[in-house]
């Protein structure tokens, strides 16, 4: 996934010779994506499809995370952002109704309301709604200025955009950042629903995490749902909304086909 090496949270320095961030057009190297979807257990339709990067003969998310590096990771960021949305406008994403759910790197946003130009002008060209883009910010790391991020959150609020805090459990700050962040969805980490059916105090936690997020008005992502009773268990809690291989794997270039189970 696009952010799931490491978030580098840390605010970087505004680049020199730009004032806010450099122009970071074109990629700094070659890429393409993948899509997976999210699904409505309920409704039994697709909520939203998440973007996964790929290298351009379909290698995985690892060995292209792997060439980010300090110098590029600005140009990375933007450039995943501008491929997920012109291949969701080709795949006509949101005329099913659907979301596409975008990873981003919080350290490689110089300055929230420069940075989101080339976002908002790959959408503008495109034609792809504002109000269809969920930003997913990965909790990996430590987040060393929680000020800098909730700056970001409030700019892409200002454009429609919905907020996700991705991995949460995962990391070292989830119930910090979920109490200073006004996101719209929590996306379970992975080591947590997996066999959930075999661990009741995973099921514990994951009912906590449920009634919390409802008081909070936020949306529980279940992600890696992979066999049926993961599903089930999770349904049990309340979590309507999932992703995983029980429905979908990615599909390069492609929206898979959803199995129901």
């Amino acid at each position: 996934m696009l952010s799931k090496l490491a978030a580098l949270n840390r605010p970087p320095a505004p680049s020199p010779g730009c004032g806010a961030c450099r122009d970071g057009d074109g990629q700094p190297f070659p890429f393409s994506m993948a899509f997976q979807p999210i699904v409505n257990a309920s409704s039994q339709r697709v909520f939203a499809y998440e973007a996964l990067v790929r290298g351009v003969n379909r290698e995985p998310a690892y060995e292209l995370l792997r060439q980010v590096t300090e110098e590029n990771r600005y140009a990375f960021d933007q450039a995943c952002r501008v491929e997920a949305i012109s291949l969701a406008a080709k795949l006509e994403l949101a005329k099913e109704g659907a979301k596409l759910s975008v990873n981003f790197m919080p350290g490689a946003v110089y300055s929230p309301t420069a940075c989101i130009q080339r976002t908002l002008r790959a959408a503008r060209e495109t034609g792809f709604p504002l109000g269809s883009l969920i930003f997913e910010i990965t909790e990996n790391e430590k987040v060393r200025d929680t000020a800098h991020l909730n700056a970001i959150v409030t700019e892409y609020r200002k454009h429609g955009f919905a907020l996700a805090l991705d991995d949460f459990g995962a990391g070292y700050s989830g119930m910090n950042l979920l109490a200073e962040l006004e996101v719209e969805f929590v996306k379970l980490d992975a080591k947590l629903v997996r066999e959930i059916h075999l661990r009741p105090r995973a099921q514990d936690i994951v009912h906590a995490i449920v009634a919390l997020a409802k008081r909070l008005g936020t949306t529980v992502i279940g992600e890696c749902v992979e066999v049926r009773e993961e599903y089930d268990v999770l349904r049990d809690a309340g979590v309507n909304l999932m992703q995983g291989y029980l429905f979908a794997k990615p599909e390069f270039k492609a929206l898979p086909t959803v199995a129901w189970p």
